[in-house]
């Protein structure tokens, strides 16, 4: 099966990202940043037990879900940016916590064959690639949805941190 595939090494360091998307909805759609955003709640949140970011938002904007990983929910976000004051360890990055909320739909059912979704073809530096790409821990690819696979690094709990809090 085709995913999209976004090479988040890539992109962190790309300071001017030109991507362009075909989403109808919104046209100067900028996929790219909730999809960081959950990556980056995914593979790089360390999932405190105590959850300091969800603690300190002033409207329930976070919660914490099973395995401890985040969701944001957009339209309760005000970008106030608390999370990322409270976060002990600098894993909620400003940049990704948007007042405006754009969506990715990963170009699913509307691309004929052959075709390559319009970020793809937009991005100049090759972090945004379309094709057969599937989990893979010794490449550190990892799948976000069934149409998106990510490469980045993953922080994972290790057993002597489990054992701590019990």
């Amino acid at each position: 099966m085709k995913r999209l595939f976004i090479d988040f090494e890539i992109c962190a360091r790309c300071k001017d990202c030109g991507i362009t998307c075909s989403y109808f909805y919104h046209p100067d759609n900028n996929g790219i940043i909730p999809l960081w955003e959950t990556a980056n709640f995914a593979l790089v949140c360390r999932r405190c037990d105590d959850a300091p970011c969800v603690n300190s938002c002033p409207f329930t904007a976070l919660e914490k879900q099973e395995e401890k990983l985040l969701k944001r929910y957009s339209m309760r976000c005000t970008s106030c940016k608390t999370c990322v004051q409270a976060c002990p360890f600098g894993t909620i990055y400003p940049e990704t916590i948007p007042y405006i909320f754009w969506r990715c739909d990963a170009c699913v059912g509307r691309l004929a064959k052959g075709e390559s979704p319009l970020c793809v073809t937009s991005c100049k530096h090759d972090g945004i690639q379309y094709g057969d790409f599937d989990d893979d821990e010794k490449l550190r690819h990892y799948r976000l949805t069934d149409a998106i696979v990510v490469h980045s690094v993953h922080w994972k709990r290790n057993g002597a941190q489990e054992a701590k809090k019990g």
